[in-house]
């Protein structure tokens, strides 16, 4: 008995009090409470830079109050996604530029792009469809239609499973129809807020209906790349490309861009696509290129 009153007075010192324990000013807490109400991320970034440089004796305080948003507002976000009907949560972009020219030479042409997507919790689906085509003097010299769907399943944050149905039309080159089915795993070598880069790989299987009337299916492996560099808030460098390697075929298709934003959803693109193909019904023209202008609106 005697030993315990002796370690009373030590018992009862409180504990010295470390820097998370103190309490923000309350004006400072308003400030911040106010920009977490208004839901705007680089607003609460802000504030919360400022609060913690002149209150470092607060910073775990600050801390706790951004984290509980960010987990607040990541459960509303997954709660919403998971309850939507498949239906629901689309976004896309529609992308259109063309010319016509009359006089000497009657000549138009026509370059149209739409793509929607849907991304969920570790599903994202999305479908692609474009079109270019040019005629001068009655002679449609560029006939090419594409269409795909692309599903993809996230097992990780940065690793993922894909499904690729495609279809293709190019006159150009000589192929009236080619299908093209693939699966494969990718990975997202870059993930920030300035830069992505992901790659993909898989097998392959493509059937070709030729000009001609001929018709033939080969196995293969496809290949792909996807860059979106957001060189500032207005600015963005993407670089797209995709090869198929087949027995004695190769395809090579790829897509540079930059991309200008003139308005909340319109966009300004300047793109330059180059196809390869190793074996075509017009073998002088193995490289195929193909400059736009277009406009985009993002929905």
């Amino acid at each position: 008995m005697r030993a315990f009153l002796a370690l009373l007075p030590i018992l009862i010192i409180p504990a010295p009090a470390f820097a998370d324990d103190v309490l923000l000013p309350p004006a400072v807490r308003e400030m911040l409470e106010a920009a977490i109400a208004n839901g705007n991320e680089t607003e609460i970034a802000t504030v919360a830079k400022i609060a913690r440089q002149t209150n470092p004796e607060s910073a775990g305080e600050i801390q706790r109050m951004v984290t509980s948003w960010k987990e607040r507002t990541q459960a509303t976000h997954d709660t919403l996604i998971r309850e939507a009907r498949f239906t629901e949560l689309w976004t896309g972009r529609i992308e259109a530029g063309g010319f016509r020219s009359t006089g000497s030479t009657s000549e138009i042409g026509i370059s149209a792009n739409a793509t929607v997507s849907r991304t969920g919790l570790q599903w994202n689906h999305k479908l692609t469809a474009s079109a270019d085509y040019r005629r001068a003097n009655g002679v449609t010299s560029r006939e090419r239609y594409f269409g795909s769907y692309e599903p993809r399943y996230e097992f990780d944050p940065r690793g993922f499973a894909y499904g690729l149905a495609q279809f293709e039309r190019d006159t150009s080159i000589g192929y009236d129809e080619r299908y093209t089915g693939s699966v494969g795993v990718g990975y997202k070598l870059v993930m920030s807020k300035p830069l992505d880069l992901s790659v993909d790989i898989g097998p392959s299987v493509r059937h070709a209906k030729y000009l001609t009337g001929e018709r033939e299916t080969k196995l293969g492996a496809r290949g792909s790349m996807a860059l979106a560099w957001r060189a500032t808030p207005t600015l963005t460098f993407k670089q797209t490309a995709a090869g198929y390697a087949e027995s004695d075929v190769y395809t090579l298709n790829s897509l540079t861009s930059v991309e200008t934003k003139v308005a909340t959803r319109w966009s300004a693109a300047l793109s330059y696509n180059v196809q390869y193909e190793s074996e075509t019904m017009l073998s002088a023209r193995d490289f195929d290129t193909l400059s736009r202008l277009t406009l985009t609106y993002d929905f």
